[in-house]
């Protein structure tokens, strides 16, 4: 059986600090407590004896950082491989604007819509059918040789929410499920019997 497990990067602002929309263009490092959640991520995969033989991430500081972090505390020293199909979206006009005007310009629904059913607002530089087949094309990849690895994928809220379209009904899943990770959450898919399949969504460790 092969274990996908997907991670969300660790905070990247402070309680001092205004958070705003951070995208692709926007490359922060983590912060103090962004780097304690990638400890924690790496406590949970070394606790639940899900140690990672294939680490993955974004080309992006922050998930780079909370992978080797991550891994680093589970207590093995495997090396991370950035792929651009784990970049984060490109916020467009709003990229790294705070919520608040962020909201001005496109409408508190247009956030709830992205949040609970991945529907792309005005502007925003997203291709979710172009994310999907890269979601597949990885998900085939990584099962062909059915050898019962485990895969850590750490990437960002924008790409980790079309995740569960491996499974082949998403309606469902987003019906079910928040489909937004938090900060330093993980997910857990399963590949058996044919078919990719939710174990967890949006485990805090």
């Amino acid at each position: 059986m092969t274990t996908l497990i997907i991670a969300r990067h660790g905070n990247t602002f402070g309680p001092d600090d205004t958070p705003t929309r951070v995208g692709a263009r926007t490359d922060l490092p983590l912060v103090e407590s962004g780097q304690e959640q990638a400890r924690k991520i790496g406590q949970y995969l070394s606790k639940n004896r899900l140690i990672p033989d294939v680490v993955y991430t974004s080309h992006l500081s922050r998930t780079i950082e909370t992978a080797r972090i991550a891994i680093k505390e589970s207590g093995v020293s495997n090396p991370t491989y950035p792929l651009d199909i784990f970049n984060e979206v490109d916020y467009g006009p709003d990229e790294n604007k705070p919520e608040d005007e962020v909201i001005a310009r496109i409408g508190a629904q247009a956030i709830k819509d992205w949040d609970e059913n991945a529907v792309v607002p005005d502007g925003w530089i997203v291709h979710p059918e172009a994310i999907i087949e890269s979601w597949h094309k990885f998900a085939d990849q990584i099962r062909a040789h059915d050898d019962n690895e485990t895969i850590l994928v750490v990437t960002s809220n924008g790409i980790a929410r079309f995740a569960p379209h491996i499974t082949g009904d998403f309606e469902s899943f987003a019906a079910n499920h928040t489909i937004k990770l938090s900060t330093g959450a993980l997910a857990i898919f399963e590949y058996k019997d044919g078919a990719w399949v939710v174990r967890e969504w949006g485990i805090k460790p």
